[in-house]
């Protein structure tokens, strides 16, 4: 066999044009740097004083009154802001679900309900998932709206929904 003979402190003979390589490299990178900066400074420059000059004209516009339907609107997304989804979302999440797939929640918030539809595997666990429900504070009357057997197996699925009214209480 050979010996291998690693010489780790031998020096390669450095190219003598490779470091004023790299400085003139350095200095274009720098002053292309230095170009695209000013660009930019120039271009937030011009956009700020077009964005003074149109906050000018806004203030000095009359303002106009709100329509009904924009009040209405209004209205509407400050009730939904204001309803407690954390609490109805956290009791859903806490509720065991064996034997049950939930296929959608749908809250309805002026209605201060939410309709669960899913899919349980037998009757018997879809009333132990509505007696779980029943167990959440927010969801204490919660009922079965429909329910409905889908397909021949032996065990036979049931297709529900479910209504249940939550109170607001944040």
């Amino acid at each position: 066999m050979r010996r291998l003979e690693l010489d780790f402190l031998r020096t390669w003979p450095a190219a003598p044009w490779a470091g004023w390589l790299l400085l003139a490299a350095a200095a274009a990178f720098a002053l292309d740097l230095g170009r695209s900066y000013h660009e930019a400074r120039a271009s937030i420059a011009q956009h700020e004083a077009r964005l003074a000059q149109s906050g000018r004209a806004a203030r000095l516009a009359p303002a106009r009154a709100a329509s009904p339907e924009e009040l209405a609107a209004a209205r509407e997304t400050i009730r939904r802001l204001a309803t407690p989804w954390g609490s109805l979302f956290a009791a859903l999440e806490s509720t065991p679900t064996e034997g049950v797939v939930l296929l959608t929640v749908a809250p309805d918030p002026q209605g201060a309900s939410v309709l669960i539809s899913g899919a349980a595997r037998d009757y018997g666990a879809l009333v132990r998932y509505v007696a779980a429900l029943r167990q959440a504070p927010p969801l204490a009357r919660a009922y079965l709206a429909r329910h409905e057997t889908t397909g021949t197996r032996a065990r036979h699925p049931v297709a529900f929904s479910i209504r249940a009214p939550w109170a607001l209480q944040p």
